[in-house]
């Protein structure tokens, strides 16, 4: 998931290429319907997390912003996010959020597997500047943030954290409007290193990079329905990603409403070992950041 040091913002080649896999093809023929159809995929300057509203999308690397048309044409991007405005020193952004014009960033200081100065970064979404920060809660547990969800039924942020330990078999709540911490929800059961969180029609996606590239392993989206008596989260397999190009690991996932579509940013190409790069895979000499499209056929 890490690669503060080595990430830098490039020009990439972006484009739509239909997907079908021979396991789509032999589901097709039965009479049931797939919850998830693939349609396309798209090359993108960031691999943390991806965000929609309207008439654009939004990309997180470790440390830029871009901003999209419908079309992935690249509209505005920002290579410098944390250049002013913070008090506290941060070099990465997860998966992210957009909400009323404004993009919401879990960011925080990275240094040699250790997260600090955990904090909320709202940017502008036009001009993809640095609005205001909220800090988090401390004493809550957190000890990194991977990804930011926005709830806008209930006026609350939701941020989840990577790191397969306690700290990461929970997501951390704060008000919307103050960023006032409201506490914390354990997920049953949890995922194991999660990567990005979003709300779509009253639940929350998880996605994990639980899958092992070197054995081809698919990595999941999870589900995840609360039940406020008990505060606890109820995690189901949504959807196992076993139609992409190449097994790498997952980041960030996002749902543009007005499409119906689900979409999910994958990484391919470096081999990742506990959230740092360690070379490439054969074939590839450098990473490539895709964002997968699904048409919901539920």
């Amino acid at each position: 998931m890490k690669l503060h040091k080595f990430t830098k913002l490039t020009t990439a080649l972006l484009f739509s290429v239909p997907l079908v896999s021979c396991t789509q093809k032999e589901q097709t023929s039965k009479t049931e319907v797939q919850p998830y159809t693939l349609a396309c995929y798209h090359e993108v300057n960031g691999r943390q997390g991806v965000a929609c509203e309207g008439d654009y999308y939004y990309v997180s690397g470790s440390t830029t912003l871009t901003k999209y048309d419908k079309n992935w044409n690249i509209v505005a991007q920002n290579d410098k996010p944390f250049a002013e405005g913070y008090e506290l020193e941060v070099n990465h952004i997860g998966d992210i959020d957009v909400y009323n014009g404004e993009i919401y960033c879990g960011v925080e200081l990275f240094l040699d597997g250790v997260a600090s100065n955990i904090q909320i970064a709202v940017y502008d979404s036009e001009t993809l500047t640095l609005k205001r920060t909220f800090p988090f809660e401390s004493e809550s547990g957190q000890n990194e943030c991977s990804g930011i969800a926005v709830n806008p039924d209930e006026g609350t942020v939701w941020m989840c954290a990577w790191p397969d330990d306690e700290a990461g078999h929970y997501v951390y709540q704060y008000k919307l409007e103050s960023g006032e911490y409201l506490g914390k929800t354990c997920l049953d059961p949890a995922p194991k290193w999660i990567q990005g969180i979003a709300y779509h029609k009253g639940a929350y996606y998880l996605t994990a990079d639980d899958g092992d590239a070197d054995n081809d392993q698919c990595d999941h989206v999870y589900k995840a329905v609360w039940c406020k008596k008990e505060n606890v989260f109820k995690i189901t397999e949504e959807k196992k990603l076993d139609d992409i190009i190449r097994q790498g690991e997952i980041e960030g996932l996002t749902f543009d409403t007005e499409r119906n579509q689900l979409l999910v940013l994958y990484n391919r190409g470096a081999r990742i070992i506990l959230g740092m790069p360690s070379g490439f895979y054969s074939g590839y000499d450098h990473e490539i950041h895709e964002v997968y499209t699904y048409n919901i056929n539920k």
